[in-house]
């Protein structure tokens, strides 16, 4: 059998093959009033579609631990109930199709309130239901607000708010929780000493920096049940030649993680500084999900410009990574899975009303 559809199990959860959705945000929830956050048809659809395509786990865009959390006013969000009702529906269906569903819990940091991207990915205010974005430090991303730097007792706070997202997240019935600590949103502010210029326990060495991302990774496993996988994407490198956090770094907090109740690390890289020259091609990220592989304990997904089933292939045989996230490829091909299961001779789920037909 294809490498590519063996299935894989993390915890109690079983995933029919390693084709796998990365979180890709939609900006497509209402910015204010009772749906604020909440699901709309477009969810409904997109992420159905992939499910019905074949793809084994889809991990839901970056979702709002809380509103401020949020990188523009029209993201997904899961502080309240109807939120999670409207969750609900999703992996319902999810479910149905043999998919697992997952969702990404995220915090925006010093990256929150802007615009949507085909509105010029702008920092919005109050008349265009923006926020203050908050941040380990004083330091903003260019071109987007200075965030407020936080208290010890707000950082608490936000804590809270991640355990308190993931005990939603559990009644809406997703199986895999992602928290976000990669692309320069908050977790990944706190992590890089290129945003960090803290001078406490959450800021300067090592121990410090990632103080912030153990916090939030023991807060929600202490509410997300045993028996389900928790995930942690991280952005390996800040693509800096001095001053940013680096693979060696992404190597050293894997095994911190791992020691905390983290069953797979979702490597991607930058987003925390810009003017960086960054060599994309594919599989352009891969290096950095095999390295933290083959020196650590933790397993991984790549990602990044991996669009080709054979490609997909080889990386999992050669024990580069435990599965792909397909991204773009996926918005482009909602049956990428079905494609790659020819190509390779594999076998994937096609739903019944489409499977009949000759």
């Amino acid at each position: 059998m294809s490498s590519l559809f063996e299935p894989y199990t993390l915890r109690s959860v079983t995933i029919p093959n390693r084709v796998w959705m990365p979180p890709m945000c939609m900006y497509s929830a209402a910015p204010t009033g009772l749906a604020e956050g909440v699901p709309t048809d477009w969810h409904f659809q997109h992420y159905g579609a992939r499910a019905a395509g074949g793809t084994g786990l889809i991990i839901m865009e970056a979702t709002g631990v809380s509103p401020e959390g949020r990188i523009s006013p029209h993201d997904l969000g899961l502080w309240n109930e109807t939120q999670a009702g409207g969750l609900r529906r999703l992996t319902d269906f999810l479910k149905s199709q043999g998919t697992v569903p997952g969702i990404q819990l995220a915090h925006a940091g010093r990256k929150a309130s802007t615009s949507r991207p085909w509105e010029g990915d702008r920092p919005v205010g109050p008349d265009e239901h923006g926020w203050q974005p908050v941040g380990p430090s004083a330091e903003p991303y260019p071109g987007l607000k200075v965030p407020h730097e936080l208290t010890v007792e707000e950082i608490h706070e936000i804590v809270d708010r991640w355990r308190a997202s993931a005990r939603l997240a559990l009644a809406a019935g997703f199986q895999v929780i992602e928290i976000h600590g990669a692309h320069g949103y908050l977790i990944g502010n706190f992590l890089s000493a290129h945003s960090n210029r803290r001078t406490d326990a959450y800021g300067g060495g090592f121990d410090n920096r990632v103080r912030f991302a153990v916090e939030v990774v023991d807060a929600v496993r202490e509410v997300w049940p045993e028996e389900l996988p928790l995930f942690f994407r991280v952005s390996a490198t800040d693509w800096l030649q001095e001053g940013g956090w680096t693979p060696d770094e992404t190597v050293a907090l894997a095994r911190v993680l791992t020691e905390h109740g983290v069953d797979l690390m979702d490597v991607s890289t930058g987003g925390n500084a810009a003017g960086v020259t960054i060599p994309v091609g594919p599989g352009y990220q891969v290096p950095f999900a095999a390295r933290v592989r083959r020196e650590t304990e933790m397993p991984v997904a790549a990602v990044g410009e991996i669009t080709e089933p054979e490609q997909a292939e080889k990386i999992l045989a050669a024990g580069e990574a435990d599965a792909v996230l397909i991204g773009r490829q996926l918005l482009r091909e909602p049956t990428w899975a079905r494609r790659a299961a020819r190509e390779l001779g594999g076998d994937v789920r096609i739903p019944q009303q489409y499977g009949w037909r000759p």
